[in-house]
């Protein structure tokens, strides 16, 4: 008779993985293995370990999307081998992330909207990276025409994320980072005398403050910079920062002046992966006019035969997140924005109004007028336990939800705070509540003492 050898490694025989040879031994740390494994031994290890992660949807400190439908994850692993730099390969891809940028360019009130110019980036620090260049940029070559120094160049902005200040530290530019004034959470118009000059390349103005979630007043930081010009005449451009506002204001507040509407906006970067519901690794930059852009900075690429202009920090990176972005936006529409950006002010709403109600906190800003979270510090200088004490034990049932001090100078001031995203249901938000409460009961009888104490009931 005939004889029968399977060509398969013994492993793939086994129906158990953590049996496995693969499994004997801790993962490797420092080292490639000699020897191949089988796919689904590897893949059930390395996720076995991923359990140890936190759980996305109970991570209420991160500003980046947690929750997609199956069509996102069937778009992204149908364009994992689309890379988004060639234009020429993928002329569709192209097409589409073109398509995105004139779509914000019209959410956004620009003069021009078919005529601008813009760029995808990985997220919104990158975008604002570029929009710092091109501030930089256009400034020294007006200081140059001019016969002026062009070597010190600084920025002016209020509490910013830290993207602005890897932006000042990689390209060599001062940033004047305006102190806060009692009882304000980000720059007022009225400080910027006193910090910008002749060398200021731009202001940025935060739509969303990062520690506190509510916006700063961009139309009148314009107001404030014209008639800076009028008085001194100096012409200082204004960014905006609208990471996570960009696309919460114009669907929820559509008659709040912070963008192109605003002769000063220059240029304006959000994040595709914060509330534009995008899966992470999507930003963009968008100019008022193409002008705006210098020239120097753009690198043209084979396109269909022509040339296509790009400007980034990156180069190979995926195309599946801007697909995803240009489905949402096929998919939701403003309607469907406005409805899910609405529901989630509304769970912030719901939720100031119980984190009020349970007694020790003030809040900072309750979910209306910004981003959809919730931020509040104690009312009390010392009721016996810290925020940071109720972040770790929150933490026990598995929210994830931050306590830092704001920034200078109101440092002494430590806050917390709730984001609410596309997926934090307002049952969740309840339950929430709920465990905040059981915490501050702890809290207040002086954490777990023996009698507390819960064991295992089997």
């Amino acid at each position: 008779m005939a004889l029968h050898k399977a060509d398969r490694p013994a492993e793939e025989q086994l129906a158990d993985i953590f049996t496995s040879r693969l499994s004997e031994a801790p993962l490797p740390k420092y080292r490639m293995p000699e020897t191949q494994s089988v796919p689904r031994v590897a893949y059930a290890l390395v996720r076995d370990e991923l359990s140890l992660d936190g759980d996305a949807s109970q991570n209420l400190a991160t500003f980046c999307t947690t929750w997609a439908d199956d069509e996102t994850y069937r778009l992204m692993a149908g364009s994992l081998g689309k890379n988004v730099i060639d234009k020429d390969e993928y002329p569709q891809t192209a097409e589409i992330e073109s398509r995105c940028v004139h779509i914000l360019a019209d959410l956004w009130n620009s003069p021009e909207p078919r005529h601008t110019i813009g760029c995808s980036t990985t997220g919104s620090s990158e975008a604002a990276m570029l929009g710092g260049l091109a501030l930089k940029w256009s400034w020294r070559k007006r200081r140059r025409a001019e016969g002026a120094d062009a070597s010190r160049p600084n920025i002016v902005a209020g509490p910013v994320q830290v993207c602005w200040e890897k932006f000042a530290r990689y390209f060599d530019v001062e940033l004047r980072q305006v102190p806060l004034e009692e009882g304000a959470t980000g720059l007022r118009p009225h400080q910027l005398r006193d910090h910008v000059d002749e060398n200021t390349i731009g202001v940025v103005a935060i739509l969303g403050v990062t520690f506190t979630c509510d916006y700063e007043p961009v139309a009148d930081i314009a107001a404030e910079l014209d008639a800076i010009q009028r008085d001194t005449g100096l012409d200082i451009p204004l960014h905006v920062d609208a990471a996570s506002g960009g696309f919460i204001a114009p669907f929820c507040q559509p008659d709040l002046v912070w963008d192109f509407r605003l002769e000063r906006v220059a240029s304006i970067n959000t994040s595709g992966h914060k509330y534009g519901l995008a899966p992470l690794g999507v930003g963009w930059a968008v100019w008022r006019t193409a002008d705006l852009l210098p020239e120097e900075l753009v690198f043209n690429v084979d396109y269909l035969g022509g040339e296509m202009p790009t400007f980034s920090l990156n180069f190979s990176r995926p195309g599946g997140e801007i697909i995803a972005q240009y489905y949402d936006f096929v998919l939701l529409g403003r309607e469907g924005y406005r409805t899910v950006q609405q529901h989630c002010l509304d769970t912030a709403a719901r939720l100031a109004e119980e984190v009020d109600r349970m007694g020790p906190f003030t809040l900072l800003y309750r979910g209306e007028g910004g981003l959809p979270a919730v931020s509040y510090t104690l009312s009390e200088p010392d009721p016996g336990f810290s925020l940071y004490d109720l972040s770790d034990r929150l933490r026990m049932r598995g929210w994830q939800v931050p306590a830092y001090p704001l920034p200078p100078d109101r440092d002494m001031t430590v806050v917390q705070r709730v984001l609410v995203r596309h997926g934090i249901s307002a049952d969740k938000a309840v339950l929430l509540a709920e465990d905040m409460r059981r915490a501050l009961r702890e809290l207040r009888s002086g954490a777990a003492g023996p009698g507390a104490r819960i064991g295992f009931h089997h």
